[in-house]
């Protein structure tokens, strides 16, 4: 799990938002955050929630008593009657938090987006003000416990592509694909991961989509493996494509070629400081020259407690990189004559001077 005194750590950057916005106190209910400021990561049917008030002070409300979290004190709720998930949960946790609030005559207070929230809002009459766009600046730069998560999840999709380099062949069902990397993925982590967190694309012959019911693998076609699985609330996130007969077509290594060729124009020009739009146009310049046509779609990502989160490698962003924030870069083409089309995705790390690669694995069909 995260480490609570890093936790801590970033609890103080979250104060000078409240200092400068003038709030006495943030209420939080969304899971995420609250993992990332306590190093308490709440079980997904239950609720939780943190305050952190302006003098420093946090105060948990969690489902059971934790131990080892980033919390001034922690108040529990019961959250199931005779082993059964209440569902009134959000308005247990956020009776809790009033308390507290009115204890502490606090007036002014940041909300995220979140059920716990919206119940504090709603039943307290407090001047409410949303800190979800502090939030996700605040979590952009990935803190030392953060990518230690991260790199688990990442050796976990190695692990999976060399799986799907051993199996993948003419014949093989796209849900036998999928349940095996599963397999793979849960060998690494040493403990269960959730299959809906296990990445986008399973189907084969298609630009992306899940694995399909009594769908096999044909020869001549691409395979599209774009995984991300989670690891203690960390995702990973890219992508190989694997020829399913290892004879890539002509067009289809010319297209691997052009795909592959964005990795050291990105691995030159990303740096902190770097205009992500800026980066989008080379790349998109890149594709026009090569393919005579614009870039198919978003070039990439920032990664971390969700799958997608700042910075945007996107025309409709203009985000600048920071150092130690991760995100993704997925170049692809797509043309009926490719049996689809292919992607290919690495994650980077920004450095202090450029951009570190954390997906080095073979890139080859």
């Amino acid at each position: 799990m995260l480490n609570p005194t890093q936790a801590t750590v970033r609890q103080k950057r979250l104060l000078s938002v409240l200092a400068e916005r003038k709030l006495d106190a943030v209420v939080l209910g969304a899971s995420p955050h609250i993992y990332y400021l306590t190093a308490h990561l709440p079980f997904w049917q239950q609720f939780a929630g943190l305050i952190l008030f302006g003098d420093g002070r946090s105060d948990l409300v969690a489902a059971k008593k934790v131990d080892g979290v980033a919390a001034d004190t922690v108040t529990t709720y019961e959250a199931t009657w005779n082993s059964t998930q209440r569902q009134e949960q959000p308005e247990l946790v956020a009776s809790a938090m009033l308390g507290e609030l009115s204890k502490r005559r606090a007036a002014r207070i940041g909300i995220d987006s979140s059920a716990v929230s919206a119940m504090v809002a709603l039943e307290s009459g407090l001047d409410c003000n949303s800190v979800d766009a502090d939030l996700w600046q605040l979590r952009r730069v990935k803190d030392p416990d953060e990518l230690a998560l991260m790199k688990v999840a990442i050796e976990c999709c190695r692990a999976m592509y060399e799986r799907a380099r051993e199996i993948i062949e003419p014949g093989m069902a796209e849900i036998e694909v999928y349940s095996q990397l599963h397999a793979a993925a849960v060998q690494v982590a040493q403990e269960p991961l959730n299959p809906a967190n296990l990445g986008n694309d399973y189907a084969c012959g298609e630009r992306g989509g899940p694995p399909r019911k009594a769908r096999r693998a044909k020869a001549g076609e691409l395979y599209i493996l774009d995984l991300g699985p989670a690891y203690r609330g960390y995702f990973s996130d890219n992508c190989r494509t694997i020829s399913v007969n290892r004879r890539p077509t002509d067009a289809q290594l010319q297209a691997w070629h052009i795909v592959t060729g964005v990795f050291p124009i990105i691995e030159k020009i990303a740096k902190p400081g770097a205009k992500c739009r800026e980066i989008y146009g080379a790349i998109d310049d890149y594709y026009r020259k090569s393919v005579g046509q614009s870039f198919p779609h978003h070039l990439g990502h920032g990664v971390g407690l969700q799958p997608h989160e700042f910075p945007h490698l996107n025309p409709k962003w203009d985000d600048t990189l920071l150092v130690g924030e991760v995100f993704t870069v997925e170049p692809g083409l797509y043309a009926p004559e490719l049996a689809a089309g292919l992607r290919i995705e690495n994650q980077y790390r920004v450095t202090e001077t450029g951009v570190e690669n954390l997906t080095p694995f073979p890139m080859e069909f």
